[in-house]
């Protein structure tokens, strides 16, 4: 016995030198006891992440009483995914985060699985009263013992509540409170309160496709209708849908928008988030939509879902910036991922075509300062280098035309992330496969595209956001959107502009922004 433990420990041991070795050069590993939390490399400094270990999808997005909850899929013991809990955390402008105890943990009925939350203003549920209303979290219960004995019963859905305003939850003894037995994959209900039918709505996701439910009180669900079996794109799992309605920028046209995410099967690998622009009657969701379309073309933005009971009925978007192909394997030791920035979400029609448009909150602009302000003339096959003092902490503006352009991160080490303008294909395309380490993963590296409705010559507005192990790029004010990780070794310190026309490229304004930090060591 001590032989074999033995041999193992020397195999493991081989293994995982022989895995380092391959690894691209990077910082030496640190704690966040050595160096400070939330400084350990590729420590996000303006996104949201947990303090340590596992996170994934945002859950129970809900804004009560002057506080934005968020809510996420943790698991406190380790960086890798494992027996699910709800993290949270806590904000007044969606910004700075209060990193706030667990919320929900794992309990007879098994572990806690993605789910959304709302304030039962009325009491509908019982579980409060008039005068301090329950914030109700719904959620899915995930029973292991039940998968491995080979059932489709292990997926139930479950309440808690609370009544200090999310400080504390109350499991539901009744739980569960929506049984399954015919679907193996039957999770992620968002709830929202339909003002037209005057009830309960639950969306949920049963492999392929979506189911809705109602309730008077949230605690009693009863089947209405299905969607999607036939419509958008069916690569993988369908997860955490989200359903709401949306004007239409400049008329007074309302539709209604059904965000769902699939893994795999995304345009670019791996995980990704389609949505259909559609009709809602408080019974059915339909829509003419066959294709699938992206709400982010990049390979890091997954489950993302909205806010509930927002103070202005804006409709606020928080995705998680990671991908299932590679989650696990990032370079980060003492927390794993990070959310993309809060993004607004709005309808839009160009060339007749729905678009949702995802653009980060106007708050985020309270966090960056002015660097530079740049009036640029660049010859044709020329070069313009732009320094960047604020390294991985920087937003950049920017108008250009749709011509072929490339613009390239650079850093100290030789590190860099390319994206490229085709003019005559009308594709943005990004290439991280040089970008700092990338060898955790096979296709870590492969070059993103994402296709433009547009011609040559046509405007296009950019801005960029920069931190210490991501880039989210916006074209348009978030008419296109891609979000990807990077893991540089040293910070990027050089954005260039590389004009592949022979005429002359000139850009009136480009901005360079320092972007504040979020986090304060306590």
């Amino acid at each position: 016995m001590e032989r074999r433990t033995l041999i193992y420990t020397l195999i493991v041991t081989c293994v995982l030198l022989s895995y380092h070795c391959r690894q691209t050069p990077k910082p030496e590993p640190a704690t966040a006891k050595e160096i400070g939390l939330y400084e350990e490399p590729f420590r996000p400094q303006y996104h949201f992440s947990p303090p340590e270990k596992w996170m994934n999808d945002p859950n129970g997005l809900v804004y009560h009483q002057g506080i934005y909850h968020l809510f996420y899929q943790y698991y406190p013991e380790d960086i890798v995914w494992g027996p699910m809990h709800w993290g949270h955390a806590t904000s007044t402008d969606l910004l700075h985060w209060e990193n706030k105890p667990i919320a929900l943990y794992p309990d007879k009925n098994g572990l806690i699985f993605s789910g959304s939350a709302v304030v039962d203003t009325e009491n509908t549920s019982g579980l409060g009263t008039k005068d301090n209303p329950p914030l109700v979290a719904v959620f899915t219960y995930h029973d292991m013992e039940k998968e491995k004995a080979g059932g489709n019963d292990y997926q139930t859905q479950g309440v808690a509540y609370s009544l200090d305003n999310g400080e504390t939850f109350t499991v539901y003894e009744g739980n569960p409170v929506l049984l399954n037995s015919e679907f193996k994959d039957f999770r992620d209900p968002k709830v929202f309160w339909d003002e037209a039918m005057e009830h309960w709505v639950m969306a949920l996701v049963a492999g392929d496709h979506l189911r809705l439910y109602h309730s008077d009180n949230l605690l009693e669900w009863t089947y209405m209708s299905r969607f999607g079996e036939d419509q958008g794109a069916h690569g993988g799992v369908w997860e955490c849908p989200d359903l709401f309605e949306l004007k239409v920028d400049g008329t007074d046209e309302r539709k209604w928008v059904l965000l769902i995410s699939i893994n795999p099967g995304a345009p670019n690998g791996g995980s990704g988030t389609q949505y259909f622009v559609g009709d809602f009657d408080g019974i059915t969701f339909t829509s003419d939509q066959r294709e699938a379309k992206w709400l982010d073309r990049g390979t890091d933005n997954y489950a993302g879902v909205t806010y509930n009971n927002t103070p202005g009925g804006e409709r606020i978007f928080i995705g998680w910036m990671s991908n299932w192909d590679y989650a696990r394997d990032t370079p980060t030791e003492v927390w794993r991922s990070a959310m993309t920035l809060p993004r607004t979400l709005s309808l839009a029609k160009f060339n007749g075509d729905y678009t949702l448009v995802n653009y980060p909150i106007g708050r985020v602009g309270e966090l960056l300062t002015k660097e530079s302000d740049l009036d640029l003339k660049i010859d044709g096959g020329a070069e313009e280098k732009i320094g960047l003092e604020s390294g991985s902490q920087t937003s950049l503006y920017f108008k250009t035309a749709l011509e072929d352009l490339t613009f390239v991160l650079r850093n100290d080490s030789g590190e860099e992330v390319v994206m490229k303008l085709d003019s005559q294909e009308g594709l943005f395309s990004l290439d991280r496969s040089r970008s700092g380490i990338v060898d955790f993963q096979e296709s870590f590296g492969k070059i993103q595209q994402m296709p433009l409705n547009h011609q040559e010559g046509d405007i296009l507005e950019f801005d960029l956001f920069i931190d210490a192990s991501s880039i989210e790029i916006f074209i348009n004010k978030g008419q296109y959107a891609m979000t990807a990780q990077v893991f540089p070794t040293v910070p990027y310190s050089e954005f260039s502009i590389e004009n592949g026309m022979s005429d002359r490229l000139e850009i009136d304004t480009l901005e360079v922004f320092t972007v504040a930090g979020i986090w304060k060591n306590p």
